[in-house]
């Protein structure tokens, strides 16, 4: 663990060492490529272009997901707040720490300590949103992790508690992009990284008319489509790749048998393409598709079921009006 002092309320921890956090990422792209089955990891939607248009996704009239979840939250996390009381708030996938902010004004409104520990593999993004938020909040401190969420959630029992509860939050979703076997294994891994009396926040997707959720991933201004394709631009400035976007079109539906989006680059003729700094070649065949997301949809009594299954019993769920997405407050047993 190397940990950096930036000032008095922010200490940044890299918690995994930089080249082996590469070697990781290079070998599951190497993976997927070559497989029959092509698929690239959907953490590489996200260069400085690519953080950028899901940023439009985001005000987009047909992606209602992130309006919606903060409306969630502008509405509940003053009681969210009063429900759990004093704690450490700890956010999986932090990014930009946006919604985050809804939650520390409870938080801060009740006269409460703030204590946030945001972790994310970008020291970067970490490092910008935290001296946001600092000039934002004057009794806020921030121990900050730099890390993929497997080794933070590993690491969290060893770094030291400054406040009696302890929240572990996972907003936008997120969850969705994780099959099963993945989401059983996050789940045990959060709750093992918590002691009893502990919390979780999950936000959800949930179920709905297909048309409504089909039009959310092909929206009319085609922005989604750029961001699928720009997962290929990633590629070919990281690793000296020659894709032609031209060669590749967005494709993306709701598989109602898995209530999941499914999200695909579909090639439109056979070629090949190299990716110089992983001695990579890759040929193609016209209409072969390369998997590149899936955003499950969830119903939120099943998922508050599963969740008391797996040890972390449910406070309290909240949801819109129209029930397109919902929290769920869980506590650890």
């Amino acid at each position: 663990m190397v940990s950096k002092t930036v000032d008095s309320r922010l200490e940044i921890k890299h918690l995994l060492p930089e080249n082996t956090l590469k070697q990781d990422e290079e070998s599951e792209l190497i993976a997927g490529l070559i497989q029959k089955e092509k698929t690239i990891p959907c953490h590489y939607f996200y260069d400085e272009i690519g953080s950028q248009l899901f940023e439009q996704i985001c005000e987009l009239p047909e992606y209602y997901p992130t309006r919606i979840e903060a409306s969630i939250l502008e509405k509940y996390a003053p009681q969210i707040a009063q429900l759990t009381e004093i704690c450490e708030l700890i956010e999986l996938g932090s990014g930009s720490s946006t919604k985050t902010r809804i939650i520390l004004n409870s938080y801060q409104n009740l006269g409460y300590p703030l204590h946030y520990l945001p972790i994310d593999v970008s020291d970067s993004m970490l490092f910008e949103s935290a001296k946001s938020l600092l000039l934002d909040y004057p009794n806020l401190t921030i121990d900050a992790l730099a890390s993929t969420y497997e080794v933070a959630l590993e690491k969290l029992t060893t770094i030291p508690q400054l406040l009696s509860r302890r929240m572990i939050i996972f907003l936008g979703s997120t969850l969705g992009n994780f099959n099963q076997l993945q989401c059983d294994r996050l789940i045990k891994e959060i709750k093992e990284s918590l002691t009893p009396g502990d919390y979780f926040l999950l936000g959800i997707d949930l179920q709905k008319p297909r048309d409504i959720l089909n039009a959310a991933y092909n929206d009319g201004q085609g922005i989604t489509a750029k961001f699928n394709l720009n997962i290929l631009s990633h590629l070919n400035w990281r690793f000296q790749g020659n894709f032609d976007l031209n060669n590749f079109e967005h494709l993306a539906f709701y598989n109602e048998k898995e209530n999941q989006i499914e999200m695909y680059l579909k090639c439109k003729k056979a070629h090949s393409v190299r990716l110089e700094k992983l001695d990579l070649a890759v040929n193609f065949s016209e209409g072969e598709t390369i998997h590149t997301e899936i955003s499950r949809k969830f119903n939120l009594e099943k998922m508050s079921a599963y969740l008391t299954k797996m040890g972390l019993k449910t406070v309290q769920t909240f949801t819109d009006t129209q029930q397109y997405f919902g929290l769920i407050l869980s506590q650890i047993n």
